[in-house]
């Protein structure tokens, strides 16, 4: 059976996610902008989500350096 209220349901998740996102991990954020950037409502969100999503996959390579060097392998 489908749903008819889905998409507006899945737009006002992402929509809480991007509203909150410093307690969101960031692959639960990626989707939220991803859903934002196909099918926000303006064109102002999904241009808004596009830059979230820049923001939020330009720091990922920080985090990674960060783990190893607190694992212990980083460079010495």
């Amino acid at each position: 059976m489908h749903n008819s209220t889905w998409p507006s349901d899945r737009l006002a998740e992402a929509r809480a996610v991007i509203g909150d996102v410093a307690h969101h991990s960031d692959p639960l954020i990626r989707l939220a902008c991803n859903i934002l950037v196909q099918h926000g409502e303006t064109e102002q969100e999904r241009e808004d989500a596009r830059i979230l999503l820049v923001v939020i996959n330009a720091r990922q390579p920080t985090r990674a350096a960060r783990r190893r060097d607190l694992d212990g392998r980083g460079a010495r």
